[in-house]
């Protein structure tokens, strides 16, 4: 056997621990599949293609019948698949606390049934041991009150028609082929994390990155001057007193704004990290900047001067 046939397969899935304060009380959601006869967390595998974060708020609304709004992330879990013909496979779930913001309570027909309980009845009803490690982290998170976050999503645009063949305006210049299906690719990714506010440079390849989820929920996209580049060029302050703005508001937000800008952007978030990780990751990207049609989330506890980043994730767009 050649040690390629000996590799596990890796199998990806995503999942979601929903969570609701009744009564002053934590809750969170277990789904039962009545397949297996189990209790768990909503979860599922990805699509081909498919983000981790999409994925997760798609096997939410698809188990639940609740569209969430994506948080702290959680311990991601790792295990062989038995009973399997071939090479051996493992399966690798990514987890995060979610907020419901929606959706009609709908069960498709792998679940039967959902349960809202506190965390120590959780527990027992979970079929499986390794489950308590997400419940004991997003209980964690709540006690120190951790838990309660919101999504700064900072988007560089997506890839533009070349300056040098582009004719009129600069902040005309139009998204090419490949940054449009970007653009529509970033839907499901926004989705998951539920922003309820969208800011952007007036160039048009910055709004048209946020077009394909403004359109369907019926948001408008917001341009302030100090996010162009052509702004940012006569006042820097600007871009960084809008950033600080966001920051005091705490409203789920996406920013999309262009290369030049971002370095400083994210050397200014960096100051507020909670974290040395998360602050080797924002001083990082303020050297390297972000790739063309990339999401940077960050997840954001508090608001004002207190606030802290205290986790980022990058979506970024496949190779060519």
């Amino acid at each position: 056997m050649s040690a390629r046939s000996r590799e596990a397969m890796v199998v990806r899935a995503s999942g979601v621990l929903p969570w609701r304060l009744r009564r002053g009380q934590l809750q969170v959601l277990l789904v039962h599949r009545p397949r297996y006869d189990d209790w768990s967390w909503a979860k599922g595998k990805l699509a081909p293609g498919e983000d981790w974060v999409a994925a997760a708020a798609r096997e939410a609304l698809e188990e639940t019948g609740l569209q969430v709004r994506l948080g702290l992330p959680l311990p991601a879990a790792e295990y062989a698949l038995p009973g399997r013909d071939g090479p051996p496979a493992v399966k690798q779930v990514r987890y995060w606390a979610g907020s419901p913001i929606g959706g009609t309570g709908a069960l498709e027909n792998e679940i039967d049934e959902v349960a809202w309980l506190p965390p120590a009845d959780a527990r027992r009803q979970l079929s499986y041991e390794q489950d308590g490690v997400q419940l004991d982290a997003l209980v964690s998170a709540y006690d120190e009150q951790r838990l309660a976050v919101w999504p700064l999503l900072v988007l560089r645009h997506a890839r533009a028609v070349p300056r040098a063949s582009w004719n009129g305006p600069d902040p005309q210049r139009p998204l090419n082929p490949v940054g449009q299906r970007r653009a529509a690719r970033l839907l499901t990714v926004l989705t998951a994390y539920g922003p309820v506010r969208l800011l952007s440079s007036p160039a048009l390849r910055c709004q048209d990155t946020l077009a394909p989820f403004a359109r369907p929920v019926g948001q408008s996209v917001e341009t302030r001057s100090g996010l162009s580049e052509e702004g940012y060029a006569i006042n820097p302050g600007r871009a960084r007193r809008h950033l600080v703005r966001l920051i005091e508001r705490a409203d789920p937000v996406a920013l999309c704004t262009h290369g030049a800008l971002l370095p400083d952007l994210l050397q200014g978030l960096s100051a507020r990290a909670g974290t040395r990780r998360v602050a080797t990751v924002l001083r990082r990207l303020a050297g390297t900047n972000l790739d063309k049609g990339e999401v940077l989330a960050l997840t954001m506890l508090g608001n004002g001067e207190q606030a802290k980043v205290v986790a980022v994730d990058r979506h970024r767009p496949p190779r060519a």
